[in-house]
């Protein structure tokens, strides 16, 4: 009787949906982060239900795992994924390719670092500049000894770096983005309009693993000094969804095991809204993109196909 409900609930979201021309999906995995690519779905940015199975079993890198899978669809209707594929131990990040969000290409290994000592290469994130027409992606790097330590220990000192491309075959080599002064992870770019742009990030530093808020007129910078803290500790991997009324900075709690939901109209005022959002728990951070309601309906529909 419950498989019963559960299917007509789904039919009748996806006929309410039929009409809508995006839905959100929240890329996201579970930990230990080695079954790969899951995803959740949303019709208004604030509550999310998951479609069951994974779709994408990491191959590539050094522990072969998938870590913050982030996702950009291209005006052909390509969507593009990268992730960590390894802790520790890579110089580049895994990369695939889709039309439907069902079938993936052959994964490939994109090494941005090769020139350097880096420890890792950790939480590429996709931000496509339509002023340069080329996409780019944002992660964090640790190179022992090139940057001042504060309080952190050598392998553990990252900082933000970028690569950029235009055909999703050729990337450039890893280049220096921001060095705010402290350990940072975990970026994400947002362009507000013309020359103004928003950086949400992960202060890493020891006591403070918040997130914080940064400026510039180009993604490439330079950027403004950091806003106060708008979370409290052990919050990670922030992603914004667009809604109708301003923006909402998702976070990873990794120490409450859940997601908070933090609302703004400009990323200067903002107001803790975790109780009037809803992710399912065992759900990992990863990265909110708008996607044809016809697409995500054919994804719930192949879903609930790999229902045990």
């Amino acid at each position: 009787m419950k498989k019963i409900i559960s299917i007509l609930f789904v039919f009748a979201l996806l006929q309410s949906c039929a009409g809508t021309k995006d839905m959100y999906i929240f890329t996201s995995f579970h930990e230990p982060a080695t079954e790969g690519l899951r995803y959740l779905y949303s019709s208004d940015g604030r509550h999310w239900d998951s479609i069951p199975g994974t779709w994408l079993t990491p191959c590539v890198g050094t522990q072969k795992v998938m870590r913050d899978p982030s996702l950009l669809r291209t005006s052909d209707g390509t969507f593009h994924l990268v992730w960590t594929s390894s802790w520790r131990g890579d110089r580049g990040f895994g990369y695939s390719e889709s039309k439907d969000l069902i079938h993936w290409s052959d994964e490939r290994f994109i090494e941005v670092m090769e020139d350097t000592t880096t420890v890792n290469v950790w939480a590429p994130e996709w931000f496509y500049d339509d002023e340069r027409d080329e996409a780019m992606v944002v992660w964090a790097s640790c190179i022992p000894n090139k940057f001042d330590l504060g309080i952190e220990d050598v392998n553990n000192n990252h900082r933000l770096f970028y690569s950029t491309t235009k055909d999703f075959r050729t990337f450039s080599k890893g280049k220096l983005l921001f060095d705010p002064g402290f350990s940072c992870i975990d970026a994400q770019i947002i362009k507000k309009g013309r020359k103004d742009y928003v950086m949400v990030l992960k202060d890493n530093t020891r006591p403070n693993r918040n997130l914080k808020i940064f400026f510039a007129t180009d993604p490439h910078g330079p950027w403004s000094a950091p806003s106060e803290p708008f979370t409290p500790e052990f919050c990670e991997g922030p992603n914004v969804a667009k809604v109708k009324d301003g923006y909402i900075i998702y976070c990873d709690r990794y120490r409450t095991k859940d997601f908070g939901g933090y609302f703004t109209k400009d990323f200067i005022t903002i107001e803790d809204q975790s109780d009037r959002v809803s992710v399912p728990p065992l759900h990992k951070h990863g990265t909110i993109c708008m996607v044809p309601a016809k697409i995500v309906k054919q994804l719930i529909a192949a879903g609930q196909k790999k229902k045990p």
